[in-house]
Protein backbone atom coordinates (compact mmCIF):
# COMPACT_ATOMS: atom_id res chain seq x y z
CA UNK A 1 0.00 0.00 0.00
CA UNK A 2 2.89 2.37 0.73
CA UNK A 3 4.01 1.97 -2.87
CA UNK A 4 0.56 3.05 -4.06
CA UNK A 5 0.74 6.19 -1.94
CA UNK A 6 4.21 6.95 -3.30
CA UNK A 7 2.96 6.50 -6.86
CA UNK A 8 0.00 8.80 -6.19
CA UNK A 9 2.29 11.43 -4.65
CA UNK A 10 4.57 11.22 -7.70
CA UNK A 11 1.56 11.53 -10.02
CA UNK A 12 0.37 14.62 -8.12
CA UNK A 13 3.81 16.22 -8.38
CA UNK A 14 3.97 15.47 -12.11
CA UNK A 15 0.47 16.92 -12.58
CA UNK A 16 1.40 20.19 -10.86
CA UNK A 17 4.61 20.40 -12.93
CA UNK A 18 2.70 19.73 -16.15
CA UNK A 19 0.06 22.32 -15.36
CA UNK A 20 2.74 24.83 -14.45
CA UNK A 21 4.29 24.24 -17.88
CA UNK A 22 0.86 24.59 -19.54
CA UNK A 23 0.43 28.02 -17.96
CA UNK A 24 3.77 29.33 -19.25
CA UNK A 25 4.08 32.27 -21.65
CA UNK A 26 3.96 30.10 -24.76
CA UNK A 27 0.87 28.17 -23.78
CA UNK A 28 -2.18 28.06 -26.02
CA UNK A 29 -4.41 27.22 -23.06
CA UNK A 30 -6.94 29.80 -21.84
CA UNK A 31 -6.86 31.07 -18.30
CA UNK A 32 -8.76 33.58 -16.26
CA UNK A 33 -9.20 36.81 -18.18
CA UNK A 34 -8.72 39.84 -15.97
CA UNK A 35 -11.07 42.82 -16.10
CA UNK A 36 -9.91 45.91 -17.95
CA UNK A 37 -8.95 47.58 -14.67
CA UNK A 38 -6.96 44.63 -13.32
CA UNK A 39 -3.43 45.31 -12.14
CA UNK A 40 -0.44 43.01 -11.82
CA UNK A 41 -0.12 43.46 -8.07
CA UNK A 42 -0.66 40.15 -6.33
CA UNK A 43 0.14 37.29 -8.68
CA UNK A 44 3.77 37.56 -9.62
CA UNK A 45 3.23 40.14 -12.36
CA UNK A 46 0.78 37.99 -14.32
CA UNK A 47 -1.72 40.85 -14.65
CA UNK A 48 -4.58 39.62 -12.49
CA UNK A 49 -5.22 40.54 -8.86
CA UNK A 50 -5.81 38.19 -5.95
CA UNK A 51 -9.37 39.52 -5.69
CA UNK A 52 -10.02 38.56 -9.32
CA UNK A 53 -8.54 35.10 -8.68
CA UNK A 54 -10.77 34.67 -5.63
CA UNK A 55 -13.83 35.65 -7.68
CA UNK A 56 -12.91 33.21 -10.45
CA UNK A 57 -12.40 30.42 -7.91
CA UNK A 58 -15.95 30.95 -6.64
CA UNK A 59 -17.08 29.63 -10.03
CA UNK A 60 -16.75 25.80 -9.94
CA UNK A 61 -15.91 25.76 -13.67
CA UNK A 62 -14.08 29.10 -13.84
CA UNK A 63 -11.70 29.61 -16.78
CA UNK A 64 -8.63 29.23 -14.59
CA UNK A 65 -6.24 26.31 -14.30
CA UNK A 66 -6.39 25.16 -10.69
CA UNK A 67 -5.17 22.05 -8.91
CA UNK A 68 -6.99 21.58 -5.59
CA UNK A 69 -5.87 19.07 -2.96
CA UNK A 70 -9.04 18.84 -0.89
CA UNK A 71 -8.78 17.03 2.46
CA UNK A 72 -12.02 15.82 4.08
CA UNK A 73 -12.39 14.22 7.51
CA UNK A 74 -15.77 12.69 8.43
CA UNK A 75 -16.73 11.15 11.76
CA UNK A 76 -19.64 9.48 13.51
CA UNK A 77 -20.39 6.87 10.85
CA UNK A 78 -20.40 3.09 10.63
CA UNK A 79 -22.59 0.46 12.33
CA UNK A 80 -21.41 1.48 15.83
CA UNK A 81 -21.37 5.22 15.16
CA UNK A 82 -17.61 5.48 15.81
CA UNK A 83 -16.35 5.17 12.24
CA UNK A 84 -14.20 7.78 10.54
CA UNK A 85 -13.04 8.51 7.01
CA UNK A 86 -10.24 10.61 5.54
CA UNK A 87 -10.59 11.50 1.87
CA UNK A 88 -8.10 13.44 -0.24
CA UNK A 89 -9.75 14.64 -3.44
CA UNK A 90 -7.39 15.59 -6.25
CA UNK A 91 -9.55 17.92 -8.38
CA UNK A 92 -7.71 19.52 -11.32
CA UNK A 93 -9.77 21.96 -13.41
CA UNK A 94 -8.24 22.69 -16.81
CA UNK A 95 -9.89 24.92 -19.48
CA UNK A 96 -9.19 24.68 -23.22
CA UNK A 97 -10.00 27.30 -25.86
CA UNK A 98 -12.06 25.94 -28.74
CA UNK A 99 -12.53 29.31 -30.46
CA UNK A 100 -13.30 32.92 -29.54
CA UNK A 101 -16.77 32.01 -28.31
CA UNK A 102 -16.42 28.64 -26.57
CA UNK A 103 -14.35 26.92 -23.90
CA UNK A 104 -14.08 23.25 -23.00
CA UNK A 105 -13.42 22.75 -19.28
CA UNK A 106 -12.18 19.47 -17.80
CA UNK A 107 -13.07 18.79 -14.16
CA UNK A 108 -11.76 15.64 -12.45
CA UNK A 109 -12.50 14.29 -8.97
CA UNK A 110 -10.00 11.55 -8.01
CA UNK A 111 -10.42 10.45 -4.35
CA UNK A 112 -7.81 8.78 -2.15
CA UNK A 113 -9.50 7.29 0.94
CA UNK A 114 -8.61 5.86 4.33
CA UNK A 115 -11.52 4.74 6.50
CA UNK A 116 -11.89 2.83 9.76
CA UNK A 117 -14.96 1.14 11.26
CA UNK A 118 -17.19 2.38 8.44
CA UNK A 119 -17.89 -1.20 7.29
CA UNK A 120 -17.92 -3.40 10.38
CA UNK A 121 -14.73 -3.12 12.43
CA UNK A 122 -12.25 -3.22 9.54
CA UNK A 123 -10.29 -0.48 7.78
CA UNK A 124 -9.71 0.19 4.10
CA UNK A 125 -7.42 2.47 2.14
CA UNK A 126 -6.75 3.22 -1.51
CA UNK A 127 -8.32 4.94 -4.49
CA UNK A 128 -12.08 5.32 -4.78
CA UNK A 129 -14.02 5.76 -8.04
CA UNK A 130 -13.26 8.77 -10.26
CA UNK A 131 -15.78 11.23 -11.71
CA UNK A 132 -14.61 12.97 -14.90
CA UNK A 133 -16.69 15.84 -16.31
CA UNK A 134 -16.37 17.99 -19.43
CA UNK A 135 -18.21 21.33 -19.69
CA UNK A 136 -18.84 23.21 -22.92
CA UNK A 137 -19.07 26.84 -21.87
CA UNK A 138 -19.56 30.18 -23.65
CA UNK A 139 -16.47 32.35 -23.29
CA UNK A 140 -18.61 35.27 -22.05
CA UNK A 141 -21.62 35.54 -19.73
CA UNK A 142 -25.08 36.16 -21.15
CA UNK A 143 -26.42 39.71 -21.45
CA UNK A 144 -28.10 39.30 -18.07
CA UNK A 145 -24.82 38.17 -16.49
CA UNK A 146 -25.45 34.42 -16.19
CA UNK A 147 -22.65 31.91 -16.73
CA UNK A 148 -23.67 28.44 -17.86
CA UNK A 149 -22.13 25.27 -19.24
CA UNK A 150 -23.11 21.68 -19.88
CA UNK A 151 -21.59 18.40 -20.97
CA UNK A 152 -21.03 14.75 -20.02
CA UNK A 153 -20.02 13.29 -16.65
CA UNK A 154 -18.40 9.85 -16.46
CA UNK A 155 -17.95 7.42 -13.57
CA UNK A 156 -14.70 5.45 -13.79
CA UNK A 157 -14.24 2.34 -11.59
CA UNK A 158 -10.77 3.22 -10.29
CA UNK A 159 -11.35 1.94 -6.72
CA UNK A 160 -8.59 -0.34 -5.43
CA UNK A 161 -10.86 -1.91 -2.79
CA UNK A 162 -14.38 -3.23 -3.33
CA UNK A 163 -15.62 -1.31 -0.27
CA UNK A 164 -14.38 1.99 -1.73
CA UNK A 165 -16.18 1.81 -5.09
CA UNK A 166 -19.08 0.33 -6.99
CA UNK A 167 -17.10 -1.50 -9.71
CA UNK A 168 -19.34 0.12 -12.33
CA UNK A 169 -18.83 2.28 -15.41
CA UNK A 170 -21.31 5.14 -15.63
CA UNK A 171 -22.20 8.25 -17.61
CA UNK A 172 -24.78 11.00 -17.77
CA UNK A 173 -25.32 14.75 -18.23
CA UNK A 174 -23.90 17.55 -16.10
CA UNK A 175 -24.78 21.25 -16.05
CA UNK A 176 -23.89 24.36 -14.09
CA UNK A 177 -25.43 27.85 -13.99
CA UNK A 178 -24.34 30.80 -11.84
CA UNK A 179 -24.24 34.56 -11.56
CA UNK A 180 -21.61 36.85 -10.06
CA UNK A 181 -22.50 40.35 -8.90
CA UNK A 182 -21.13 42.79 -6.29
CA UNK A 183 -18.91 40.15 -4.71
CA UNK A 184 -21.68 37.55 -4.58
CA UNK A 185 -21.65 34.26 -6.49
CA UNK A 186 -24.74 32.05 -6.51
CA UNK A 187 -25.86 29.13 -8.63
CA UNK A 188 -25.85 25.36 -8.81
CA UNK A 189 -23.96 22.43 -10.33
CA UNK A 190 -25.75 19.16 -11.03
CA UNK A 191 -25.24 15.82 -12.72
CA UNK A 192 -26.91 12.45 -13.02
CA UNK A 193 -25.02 9.23 -13.64
CA UNK A 194 -26.36 5.85 -14.70
CA UNK A 195 -24.19 2.73 -14.78
CA UNK A 196 -23.97 0.89 -18.09
CA UNK A 197 -21.24 -1.72 -17.52
CA UNK A 198 -19.12 -3.33 -14.83
CA UNK A 199 -19.44 -6.07 -12.24
CA UNK A 200 -22.91 -7.58 -12.71
CA UNK A 201 -22.91 -8.74 -9.08
CA UNK A 202 -22.78 -5.15 -7.82
CA UNK A 203 -25.76 -2.81 -7.54
CA UNK A 204 -26.59 -0.61 -10.51
CA UNK A 205 -25.80 3.09 -10.20
CA UNK A 206 -28.47 5.75 -10.66
CA UNK A 207 -27.43 8.84 -8.71
CA UNK A 208 -28.22 12.54 -8.87
CA UNK A 209 -25.67 15.04 -7.58
CA UNK A 210 -26.84 18.56 -6.62
CA UNK A 211 -24.52 21.35 -5.49
CA UNK A 212 -26.33 24.65 -4.93
CA UNK A 213 -23.94 27.30 -3.62
CA UNK A 214 -23.72 30.91 -2.49
CA UNK A 215 -20.53 32.79 -1.64
CA UNK A 216 -19.28 36.28 -0.96
CA UNK A 217 -15.78 37.49 -1.86
CA UNK A 218 -14.33 40.50 -0.03
CA UNK A 219 -11.89 43.07 -1.39
CA UNK A 220 -9.16 41.34 0.63
CA UNK A 221 -9.57 38.13 -1.45
CA UNK A 222 -11.41 36.25 1.31
CA UNK A 223 -14.41 34.16 0.23
CA UNK A 224 -17.16 32.88 2.55
CA UNK A 225 -19.13 29.97 1.08
CA UNK A 226 -22.13 27.87 1.99
CA UNK A 227 -23.16 24.93 -0.18
CA UNK A 228 -24.48 21.43 -0.17
CA UNK A 229 -22.93 18.52 -2.07
CA UNK A 230 -26.04 16.37 -2.02
CA UNK A 231 -26.52 12.97 -3.66
CA UNK A 232 -29.76 11.09 -4.18
CA UNK A 233 -29.32 7.34 -4.68
CA UNK A 234 -32.31 6.30 -6.80
CA UNK A 235 -31.47 2.60 -6.41
CA UNK A 236 -31.73 2.71 -2.60
CA UNK A 237 -34.00 5.80 -2.43
CA UNK A 238 -31.60 7.54 -0.05
CA UNK A 239 -30.36 11.15 0.29
CA UNK A 240 -26.92 12.17 1.52
CA UNK A 241 -26.99 15.92 2.29
CA UNK A 242 -23.82 17.48 3.74
CA UNK A 243 -24.14 21.24 4.37
CA UNK A 244 -20.73 22.92 4.11
CA UNK A 245 -19.56 26.23 5.58
CA UNK A 246 -16.14 27.35 4.30
CA UNK A 247 -13.68 30.25 4.34
CA UNK A 248 -11.07 30.64 1.61
CA UNK A 249 -8.11 33.01 1.31
CA UNK A 250 -6.01 33.67 -1.81
CA UNK A 251 -2.33 34.42 -1.14
CA UNK A 252 1.12 33.84 -2.58
CA UNK A 253 3.94 31.48 -1.65
CA UNK A 254 6.83 33.14 -3.42
CA UNK A 255 5.50 33.76 -6.94
CA UNK A 256 2.94 30.93 -6.75
CA UNK A 257 -0.70 32.00 -6.18
CA UNK A 258 -2.39 29.63 -3.75
CA UNK A 259 -5.81 29.47 -2.11
CA UNK A 260 -6.27 27.96 1.35
CA UNK A 261 -9.70 26.71 2.44
CA UNK A 262 -10.99 25.60 5.85
CA UNK A 263 -14.52 24.57 6.71
CA UNK A 264 -16.93 22.30 8.52
CA UNK A 265 -20.05 20.39 7.52
CA UNK A 266 -23.13 18.89 9.07
CA UNK A 267 -25.08 16.04 7.48
CA UNK A 268 -28.72 17.11 7.28
CA UNK A 269 -29.62 13.70 5.84
CA UNK A 270 -27.61 10.51 5.38
CA UNK A 271 -27.77 6.71 5.05
CA UNK A 272 -28.19 4.66 8.22
CA UNK A 273 -24.44 4.27 8.77
CA UNK A 274 -23.37 7.62 7.32
CA UNK A 275 -21.20 10.20 9.07
CA UNK A 276 -22.67 12.94 11.28
CA UNK A 277 -20.20 15.77 10.71
CA UNK A 278 -16.96 16.59 8.97
CA UNK A 279 -14.08 19.01 8.43
CA UNK A 280 -12.39 20.24 5.26
CA UNK A 281 -8.99 21.71 4.51
CA UNK A 282 -7.87 22.41 0.96
CA UNK A 283 -4.77 23.76 -0.76
CA UNK A 284 -5.42 25.01 -4.30
CA UNK A 285 -2.55 25.79 -6.68
CA UNK A 286 -3.51 28.50 -9.21
CA UNK A 287 -2.00 29.11 -12.63
CA UNK A 288 -3.21 32.44 -14.03
CA UNK A 289 -2.16 33.84 -17.40
CA UNK A 290 -3.35 36.71 -19.58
Amino acid sequence: MKSRFRLLALACALLVSAVRAESGPDSERPLAQAPANATATDTGGKGISSADLAKTLANPIGALISVPFQNNIDSGGGPAGNGSQFKLNLQPIIPFTLNEDWLLISRTVLPLVYQKDMSGTSSQSGLADTVQSFFLSPAKPTESGWIWSAGPAMLLPTATNELLGGEKWGAGPTVVALKQQDGWTYGALANHIWSFAGNSARADVSATYLQPFVSYTTKTSTTFTMNTESTYDWTNEQWTVPVNFMVQQVMKFGEQPVALTVGARYYADKPDHGSNWGLRFAVIFLFPKL
